[in-house]
């Protein structure tokens, strides 16, 4: 179906383009010929000037300008004016091309989730389709004779390829590729006699400029190796203008010299209009310039643009932090079905529980510790799971269901989790987490000697191991991404032997995602016929082979939302996981059943009252600091904040901080939990004096367990406030990440969201701008908030949160930052006018400076709660080894900084967070924070006061009526921010923590609940 819809749109295409005429589609006026109006009083008007990561293409007469300003393509007159929206806001519409006769502008855009080719007339008429499929199609170049349109495409395998320079014919609508070499091939543009098409390629360990024969498909190489070059573009005279980054500039090139100094010059192809001259884009303005003149200074063409913004505005939801009434426990984690399918085994609130189908739960663990990821020996006699009990980190534990003895069989440096039992019992494959987001090896341990072998090197966030019925392989979901140009891809399977090597992957649906790799499957069922994984939602069963081979594609068997699927023994029934609900279903008779599962907690609010002596006061609410002041706490909230009486020395509940600072307890609004991390993270954070973390990411249940143990005080640790998946579009990355395919499929996860109660929702980066939109719609309607990467249309839909200066993009380069990471008005603009909830995470520098100026800071004992892999990465920052934390935006520091000071200035809200589990990283982000030029004071309430109004909480500042959420610290934060991390003490929700007991794994906690449902 797909290449005759090609054929057809291109023939239709060619034929409006030889008439001269256009046809009008009935829904010409939505595509966007007209600007949109005005949605509601909050909606804002604003007029920018500038363009962050624009490019510019003109008309072949030379008489007009059309450019791709904030993901709409525009015209304007060549000499400059206004500019005309002829796409709407929903296209994220990229590098516009005229075609030759001027009647028509190419573009890509990601309107149905994945990057076609269109074309649209200049006056905003017929927009349509060039190419259609599951891949990218990128950066239009027409031919000079105006028959064909080159792009860049990652068409291919679905289990991985790598970009090509493509030709589509628009007389016949045939694809031709035109180069094949494994490097990627990007940017074409053709020579002047349409026989050669120059591209930018990655092979032979360079990017250069190359160029490939029409007749033939010979390629040469033209730019230098040493020069990274980038969108070349080939003049009428034959010259090839490129981008290069060289000797610190951002520049446009021509055979090695430098065409345009120290502007920065946007990394798009140049604009030819004659042999000598061309418009490009720079310092976020059009230029054009002359190849004949080079020392003349270029001209700007002066341009507007008129765009809208909406601020959010609903009822937000908040959380209730006082109720004692018990709370169903909604965070059910890995629930598995028992061999035999009588009993079920499942993690929530902290432990292992064990639960007969139609009776009660039954805690088996009961402690401070985290207990997760329970997973049944093959005789139905032993539970396998992961626990930091024994004094290290997380390791695997087995638990005799006969005897109630448990036994620890690992000792790694690593954390071991995902524990599955190999069908004669004998051994367990797991995952072993070694860094960041869960980058696992995968391994097998002999249940009998505890010896483990590794069969498979690390991994960016592999799914749960299952195993073959004969013992033999191992498989796990794993990302197979298109391209090495971009790292999305769909989840498929890969498979292993269980003593290493023999790698093989497996598409049981081409082009299809399993959703994720958390929780989604596969499960093999135990006669080895069949893997139960989610699909678009729902659960599948794929009939396999021995060795893990589909022997046909997917079948839905349910048509409500499903998750971690588990198989009974009879490899006849599967347990799975609906909303909050547990579901049997009987494969042969379709039978589903509910498991109910009666589990409540209460929510922790300690009782009794204390009284804090502050030598020092940093309130959040002033930018001085007040002495002898006595803070007044009942139960989890304060009651008052009045000058210090000495009268008040008395009783056990008084707190002496005469020689301290009292401030608000800090809030990490950006960071992503790991279970690996085990109970210790929580007394990490504490120990920072981060008394609230906001996760905008990661798996559904355990998202929802990470907040209710919390909640409940089983452990010591901060507030949770989080969402689950990342919600992506057809492709995924993260582990975290779910692949969305269908408007059905995003309703399902939102209404899954609302269920579950998350605190956000997350639209990631293959999000499309409709969806989002729809998003937003839900989640306000909800109450809560939604959080994106992008710029705009977001900000124009009422997205409350944007993350990152810079980081991931769709488009390859960011929508928020040009090269050398700067942005420009209307960006700012953007952000200023919506009032836009912005978390920056530059820590970059400032934890460079952190360990600069205390360089005894490397030893602190905090820093021994962190795996060795986090551990190891602090002493490599420390050292100078290593230039910045993982997971934070890298590349120059002034521009990043110089974007957070005039976003603040404009009016956005600037909110710390730093995309990393090392609690020390937040204070680098306030370090960063006065080093771009905020005081510590406007430093401290971008970790205080503002994330507290942005996620509805009432702490953030210490007055009376707050929860009592707060830091003792050593200096006055006021007048050095370092001393935010010099911690003493710590009250957070009303429990005082003295820093020893915290890294000493002795700070109090609540006693875990007694009874299983009350």
């Amino acid at each position: 179906m797909e290449p005759t819809r090609r054929l057809s749109l291109a023939i239709t295409l060619l034929l409006v383009m030889s008439a001269g005429r256009l046809l009008a589609p009935a829904d010409a006026k939505a595509q966007g010929a007209v600007p949109p109006a005005r949605e509601s009083a909050a909606t804002i008007d604003l007029t920018v000037h500038e363009g962050t990561s624009m490019s510019v293409a003109a008309s072949p007469d030379g008489q007009s300008l059309a450019i791709d300003l904030q993901g709409s393509i525009w015209t304007l007159p060549a000499t400059g004016g206004a500019a005309k929206r002829i796409t709407d806001l929903f296209n994220d519409a990229r590098q516009p091309a005229w075609s030759p006769d001027g009647k028509w502008i190419a573009f890509f855009g990601y309107r149905d989730g994945g990057y076609d080719l269109w074309a649209i007339a200049p006056d905003g008429s017929n927009q349509r389709k060039l190419t259609w499929g599951n891949f990218d199609d990128r950066e239009p170049a027409w031919s000079h004779d105006g028959t064909r349109v080159a792009f860049s495409s990652d068409r291919g395998d679905p289990l991985g390829s790598d970009y090509n320079i493509w030709v589509l014919d628009l007389r016949s609508g045939a694809l031709q590729r035109m180069t094949k070499d494994p490097g990627q091939d990007t940017m074409p543009s053709f020579s002047p006699d349409d026989k050669e098409i120059s591209f930018i390629s990655t092979r032979d360990n360079a990017q250069s400029v190359w160029a490939v024969s029409m007749l033939d498909n010979a390629e040469r190489r033209i730019t230098d190796p040493k020069i990274r070059a980038d969108a070349s573009s080939w003049g009428p005279g034959g010259e090839i203008a490129y981008h290069a980054f060289a000797q610190g500039q951002s520049r446009l090139e021509l055979a090695g010299r430098s065409l345009t100094g120290t502007e920065n010059a946007f990394a798009f192809r140049a604009s030819w209009v004659s042999p000598t001259e061309f418009y490009y884009v720079s310092d976020g303005k059009i230029r054009r310039r002359s190849i004949a003149s080079e020392d003349r200074p270029p001209q700007t063409v002066e341009f507007s643009a008129a765009l809208q913004v909406t601020r959010p505005s609903y009822v937000h939801r908040k959380r209730d932090f006082t109720s004692v009434t018990p709370r169903p426990v909604l965070g059910i984690v890995r629930p598995e079905i028992s061999p035999d399918g009588t009993r079920l085994a499942f993690a929530a609130i902290g432990d292992i529980y064990l639960m007969s189908i139609g009776g009660k739960p039954e805690n088996l663990t009961r402690d401070r510790f985290l207990d997760t990821e329970p997973a049944w020996s093959p005789d139905g006699t032993k539970l396998a799971y992961s626990s930091d009990k024994g004094g290290d980190l997380l390791q695997l534990w087995i638990r005799d269901l006969k005897t109630g003895q448990d036994r620890q069989l690992t000792k790694l440096t690593t954390q071991p989790m995902g524990a599955s039992w190999s069908p004669d019992g004998s051994r367990i494959a797991f995952l072993e987490v070694d860094g960041m987001w869960r980058r696992a090896t995968v391994s097998v341990v002999n249940v009998a000697t505890g010896k483990v072998t590794k069969i498979h090197d690390s991994l960016f966030g592999p799914g749960t191991p299952a195993w073959s019925p004969d013992g033999k392989r191992v498989a796990i979901t794993m990302v197979a991404p298109y391209s090495t140009r971009f790292r999305e891809g769909t989840n498929q399977i890969l498979t292993m032997s269980s003593e290493g090597g023999g790698d093989r992957w497996f598409a049981p649906q081409p082009n299809l995602s399993i959703d994720s790799r958390g929780g989604c499957g596969p499960a093999w069922s135990p006669d080895g016929t069949k893997m139960a994984m989610i699909y678009e939602g729902v659960l599948s069963i794929v009939p396999v082979s021995p060795a893990g081979e589909p022997l046909g594609p997917p079948r839905r068997i349910t048509t409500e939302m499903a998750h971690s699927p588990s198989w009974a023994g009879d490899s006849k029934r599967v347990l799975y996981q609906s909303m909050d609900k547990l579901k049997l279903i009987d494969l042969e008779t379709g039978e589903i059943k509910d498991v109910p599962l009666d589990l409540k907690y209460t929510l922790d609010v300690p009782k009794g009252r204390t009284l804090v002596h502050a030598g020092r006061l940093v309130d959040g609410k002033s930018e001085n600091a007040r002495t002898d002041v006595d803070v007044v706490i009942e139960g989890n909230r304060i009651v008052s904040v009045s000058p210090h009486k000495a009268a008040s020395h008395s009783g056990p509940n008084f707190v002496d901080g005469s020689n301290l600072t009292l401030m608000p307890g800090l809030i990490e609004f950006h960071s992503h939990l790991q279970k690996d991390m085990g109970e210790a993270q929580g007394r990490a954070w504490l120990s920072f004096g981060i008394t609230t973390v906001r996760s905008p990411g990661g798996t559904p249940y355990e998202a929802v367990e990470d907040r209710e143990v919390m909640d409940a005080g089983v452990r010591p640790g901060p507030r949770v406030y989080s969402t689950g998946y990342l919600m992506e579009w057809q492709r995924v990355y993260y582990k975290m990440g779910i692949a969305i395919s269908s408007p059905g499929q995003l309703e399902m996860e939102l209404q899954r969201a609302k269920v579950l109660q998350h605190d956000l929702v997350k639209s990631y980066v293959r999000m499309t701008d409709l969806q989002q939109k729809r998003m937003v719609e839900f989640a306000h309607a909800s109450g809560i908030p939604v959080a994106t990467h992008e710029v705009y249309p977001s900000t124009f839909v009422g997205v409350d949160n944007t993350e990152h200066t810079a980081a991931t993009s769709r488009r390859g380069y960011s929508p928020k930052m040009s090269t050398f990471q700067r942005s420009y008005a209307d960006v700012i603009q953007l952000f200023g006018k919506a009032q836009t909830i912005f978390c920056p995470m530059i820590a970059n520098a400032g934890i460079r400076r952190v360990f600069a100026a205390d360089p005894g800071l490397e030893r602190d004992p905090r820093f021994a709660l962190y795996p060795q892999w986090m551990r190891d990465q602090v002493a490599a920052v420390a050292s100078g080894r290593a230039t910045a934390p993982p997971g934070v935006d890298t590349g120059d520091p002034a521009g990043p900084s110089r974007m957070v000071m005039d976003l603040l200035k404009a009016g956005a809200r600037i909110v710390a967070g730093t995309d990393s589990p090392n609690a020390v990283n937040l204070h680098g982000e306030l370090a960063a924070y006065v080093a771009a030029g905020m005081s510590p004071y406007q430093a401290l309430r971008a970790a205080t006061v503002t994330p507290a109004e942005a996620l509805g909480l009432e702490a953030g500042s210490v007055e009376a009526g707050k929860l009592a959420d707060l830091v003792m610290v050593e200096g006055n934060p006021l007048e050095d921010i370092s001393a935010a991390y010099k911690v003493k003490r710590v009250i957070a929700n009303g429990r005082l923590y003295e820093l020893e007991q915290l890294v000493a794994g002795r700070a109090p906690a609540k006693t875990p609940p007694t009874a299983a449902n009350r």
